[in-house]
């Protein structure tokens, strides 16, 4: 009897250790990289531009990879140009921010999160973008 007890409270103490940090549907295709900066993922980024979401998509690649490939609708600010105080206004629109796999756009995405502002950039960069066989613009 105190065997199935210990049991029961066992399982249901490690049952509420797996589900405290379990995502919910608010959470699906976003997670947080560092501190005030989210990850979106390539495919939830897509989802929400299909559906018409307002995003300014900023990719902070050099222009030469700009055009060699780029998600459409993106304007390019490359990172070593990457200043919060002089980007676009975005009309309410969100801030995304991409690159080649993820590092530079997490670069300016600390930057933005330090300047106060709203910080999220896609996981995996135009690679995962292009490896889940999404579109590109090329000019």
């Amino acid at each position: 009897m105190i065997t199935r007890s210990l049991l029961a409270v066992t399982a249901a103490g490690l049952l509420a250790a797996c589900s405290a940090g379990a995502p919910t549907d608010a959470d699906a295709g976003s997670s947080q990289d560092q501190a005030g900066v989210l990850l979106i993922e390539p495919k939830a980024l897509a989802l929400r531009l299909d559906a018409g979401d307002a995003i300014q998509l900023i990719d902070v690649r050099t222009p030469e990879e700009f055009a060699d490939g780029h998600i459409e609708g993106a304007i390019n600010i490359p990172v070593d140009q990457f200043d919060p105080a002089t980007l676009p206004d975005p009309r309410g629109a969100e801030r995304i921010l991409y690159c080649q796999s993820d590092r530079r756009s997490g670069i300016a995405a600390e930057k933005l999160a330090a300047n106060g502002d709203s910080a999220v950039h896609m996981k995996g960069g135009i690679r995962a973008w292009e490896g889940n066989h999404l579109p590109v613009t090329r000019d």
